[in-house]
């Protein structure tokens, strides 16, 4: 078992802190990835598990091992970075085998773990080209054979699809899911983009400031976020949030946004009445039936559906249609929201509030 543990790891240059307690512990086997904005801490806390930065303080260990003050070829792992930095006087067969023969593996051993790693990825008809004579596609492909031909504990991916094109980051997200699937080898992965860490991750931690905010399955991640950044970071189009407020009614509660009031089901209504935020994503908006009125501002049609910029008073939604474009930039529309699926958040701290909701059936688009 490979289990990787931070443990109240701190990064600061000089009087800048940018990691000020990180707690985290990666399970053996998982594929996780680090997800923020830029700037959050992300590479930094990746760099710091590779042995490129060094921590200010806490411990990091794999598999039990304290690796703090190790240097990154003694730590058995392996990194992939964006650049896919691939030597451009070697062919693919010698960059893939350069770790081994760093290593003095012997040549048949090396022979033996190339030819694995080129039918795993597919490389076979490359083997005698140069970085400048591949895609960007098969040169990632030649990095991560020279990562998986040293066979480590742990693989490191620091954001390696931002330069490929988007039909070529979609085939190498499949590839990803693949040789985790096969391998079974804890991986961890920093990007900036959702859609790749939804797509693949058994956990997202979610970070902002250095700090963890969320820590968890991407649907966990997406159906119930830890607090209001996280709400408003995860989704695309973004989750619209709204100031609020809950009100008591009778045993339940209604919460007021602005002109609009709606009654929530169930028995939450304990803490009210009381400031929140309330976010709603956009297919948990109804558009053609309800009880409010909206302007329609923008009409986005992507093909399988139509992304609806919709305006209610002070708020701003926004509405996820399926199939093409039936409204125009302009009309007025009534509208529902799906009371199950509302998220309410605390106004001060913005953590999570939960909610005893038990009506789960949501309103249909007409």
């Amino acid at each position: 078992m490979v289990q990787v543990v931070f443990d109240k790891v701190r990064k600061a240059f000089g009087d800048t802190v940018t990691i000020p307690g990180l707690d985290l512990v990666i399970e053996s086997g998982e594929f996780v990835s680090l997800l923020g904005p830029s700037g959050c801490g992300k590479s930094t806390t990746l760099r710091m598990l590779a042995g490129l930065e060094q921590p200010s303080g806490g411990r990091i260990s794999i598999g039990g091992r304290d690796v703090a003050n190790l240097p990154p070829a003694e730590r058995d792992i392996a990194m992939v970075f964006q650049s896919y930095a691939l030597y451009p006087h070697m062919t693919v067969a010698e960059n893939i085998r350069y770790p081994l023969r760093k290593r003095g593996v012997p040549k048949p051993e090396q022979a033996t773990r190339l030819a694995e790693v080129a039918a795993l990825l597919q490389l076979e008809p490359l083997l005698d080209r140069k970085p400048r004579q591949l895609s960007g596609g098969q040169q990632q492909r030649v990095a991560l054979g020279r990562a998986l031909v040293r066979d480590p504990s742990v693989f490191l991916l620091d954001e390696p699809l931002s330069n490929l094109d988007a039909a070529l980051r979609a085939h190498m997200r499949a590839e990803l899911i693949e040789l985790h699937r096969r391998l079974g080898k804890t991986m961890v992965y920093v990007t900036h983009d959702q859609l790749e860490a939804m797509t693949m991750s058994t956990r997202i931690a979610v970070m902002k400031d250095g700090v963890l905010q969320q820590f968890a399955p991407p649907a966990e991640i997406y159906d119930r976020p830890a607090n209001r950044f996280v709400a408003g970071f995860i989704g695309t189009p973004s989750m619209a949030l709204a100031e609020a407020t809950l009100l008591r009614d009778g045993g339940g509660a209604r919460l007021q946004i602005g002109a609009m009031m709606i009654d929530l089901p169930g028995r939450h209504a304990a803490a009210a009445p009381c400031a929140v935020t309330v976010g709603i994503r956009p297919e948990d908006i109804v558009v053609g039936q309800g009880p409010w009125q909206a302007l329609v501002r923008l009409v986005e049609p992507t093909g399988h559906e139509t992304i609806v910029a919709l305006e209610a008073g002070d708020l701003a939604l926004t509405a996820r249609i399926p199939g093409g474009p039936r409204l125009h930039a302009g009309e007025t529309v009534a509208f529902d929201v799906n009371r199950a699926r509302l998220h309410l958040f605390a106004a001060d701290d913005g953590h999570r509030l939960a909610l005893d909701i038990t009506d789960t059936t949501p309103p249909r688009s007409a």
